[in-house]
């Protein structure tokens, strides 16, 4: 029987649906011109999205923009999705771009945002499920996060909030797993010493 193009995508779309097909797949998709599978990503990491950039920015509306311009850009930028590597890898080097030339243009705000009104979409792991729990809590967590470096912050956020694996954050990195741990640790350390001397001056 020959199907109609109609019909042969209505058939796609309800397969991609019920399947749950990987990302890559879907990336692959979009890659070949076929813009539906966006939607189905977009559903699936706008919000992971909104908490890496939120955590780093520290500014839930700029972190909105950035979610919108990082899959604007996936979608630009598609041909260099090669599928070789997972693709929130990839969505991760992208959105990283994204949050540096917020940072480029746009000096960080220092009004302190209410954690608790964004605690729900932000997500997180072990760290944010912890210290997210009061408000009071949360905010010297930022203000201490806030302290750190670029590189012990962002490895941070991806690995406490983002739940992102040492081996994700060194091939988004572009660096060696044993470098991510390292670093990690040091940041961890650092972050500790800032929070408690928080604590303290209270």
């Amino acid at each position: 029987m020959k199907l109609c193009r109609s019909s042969l995508r209505i058939i796609i779309l309800t397969f991609y649906t019920l399947n749950s097909p990987a990302d890559n797949i879907l990336m692959l998709r979009v890659k070949e011109g076929d813009l539906y599978p966006m939607g189905l990503l977009f559903k699936r990491y706008h919000r992971e999205l909104f908490g890496f950039f939120y955590h780093m920015s520290g500014n839930p509306d700029a972190s909105e923009d950035m979610v919108q311009t990082a899959f604007y850009r996936m979608i630009k930028y598609r041909n260099s999705f090669t599928g070789h590597g997972a693709f929130r890898s990839w969505m991760y080097q992208l959105a990283r771009n994204v949050l540096l030339d917020h940072v480029e243009h746009n000096k960080r705000s220092a009004r302190q945002h209410n954690v608790e009104d964004y605690a729900e979409r932000i997500g997180g792991g072990t760290l944010a499920d912890e210290l997210l729990q009061k408000t009071e809590q949360a905010t010297q967590l930022r203000n201490a996060l806030a302290r750190l470096s670029e590189a012990h912050r962002e490895v941070l956020v991806m690995s406490e909030y983002q739940d992102l694996k040492y081996k994700e954050i060194a091939e988004i990195l572009n660096v060696t797993e044993g470098a991510i741990k390292t670093r990690y640790h040091r940041a961890m350390n650092e972050l500790k010493t800032i929070y408690l001397k928080n604590e303290d001056e209270r």
